[in-house]
């Protein structure tokens, strides 16, 4: 019996595959980490990961038909009893294979909130 492999090269399981759906621009702004290399989304969720992990991101962006595919690994993780009563989920930081369209097309979303002052999942 043969083992599946995962888009990212490896054998099937460690590889995880997110769906992620933002659908306004307060949602996007409140998840988005402009200050990681590559950028990076913070990701509500209650399934457990560890710092490191290897993520698949299957994104969908506002009211865009297509999903936009990225790479990344995990970086931040804001586990349930966060000081704050901060959302639980994991930060992604996305990959150099992307090579920063997922972090362009944010930016285009976002122009001119970038320098807002409203608080976002992570800082």
């Amino acid at each position: 019996m043969s083992t599946p492999m995962n888009p990212l090269g490896g054998l099937g399981g460690q590889q995880r595959i997110l769906s992620f759906a933002i659908k306004d621009k307060s949602a996007l702004y409140a998840s988005f980490m402009p200050f990681i290399k590559n950028g990076g989304l913070f990701i509500p969720t209650t399934k457990k990961y560890q710092l490191g992990d290897e993520i698949f991101l299957l994104l969908q962006l506002m009211e865009e038909a297509d999903r936009i595919p990225v790479a990344g690994k995990v970086v931040w993780i804001t586990p349930a009893g966060a000081e704050g009563n901060r959302s639980i989920g994991v930060g992604v930081q996305f990959s150099d294979q992307d090579k920063g369209a997922a972090r362009r097309k944010i930016e285009d979303y976002l122009a001119g909130m970038q320098s807002s002052d409203r608080p976002t999942h992570t800082m």
